[in-house]
């Protein structure tokens, strides 16, 4: 399906049209497991981000207004929920109890350098994200999502000048993080 399908079908979702929503679900589904698969080493994590997204466009098509492109608005809840569903896989290993066995959880980026490199970005994105969370969003829309600049201010209704700011901030600040946990 081309994407200007894809934006029709969005359009006529966000309207209300139950059959439109299934469609544009069952096509978008490949392209966001792929997508949340850049963010989490793990498939079965990136299938359960997969999921929250899908979850999360059907129950809010309808704040879908068309400013800008699908595509777009996808590529940011594709972010959020991955970015979610790593803090959650963090928080539940941390709270898992073992008893009175000394086992360590498993630590993925002892497994694979591209499991440990994505984990290590996820790691400075929560960082940055509590320190500075205004430079999240157009770095990861950039850097992950690959959007240009014009949409990423399109969608964040700020100048396109600010977007190349922020993202150089956060380039700088995410790349101090990871050369310091090396």
């Amino acid at each position: 399906m081309r994407d200007n399908e894809t934006e029709t079908l969005a359009l006529q979702a966000a309207r209300g049209d139950t059959a439109a929503l299934n469609l544009l679900l069952a096509t978008i589904r490949p392209s966001v497991l792929r997508r949340c698969a850049r963010f989490l080493p793990c498939y079965q994590d990136a299938e359960e981000a997969c999921q929250d997204v899908l979850l999360q466009v059907s129950r809010n098509i309808s704040a879908f207004e068309g400013r800008s492109r699908f595509s777009t608005w996808l590529h940011v809840v594709i972010a959020n929920a991955a970015r979610q569903t790593y803090r959650s896989l963090k928080r539940r290993a941390a709270e898992q109890n073992y008893g009175d066995l000394p086992l360590d959880p498993v630590d993925a980026r002892t497994t694979s350098v591209i499991a440990g490199s994505r984990l290590d970005l996820l790691d400075a994105l929560e960082r940055l994200e509590s320190a500075r969370p205004e430079l999240v969003a157009p770095m990861v829309l950039r850097d992950i999502c690959q959007l240009d600049y014009r949409e990423i201010a399109t969608h964040l209704a700020i100048p396109e000048g600010t977007v190349k700011s922020r993202i150089h901030q956060a380039r700088t600040q995410v790349r101090q993080h990871l050369l310091a946990g090396s």
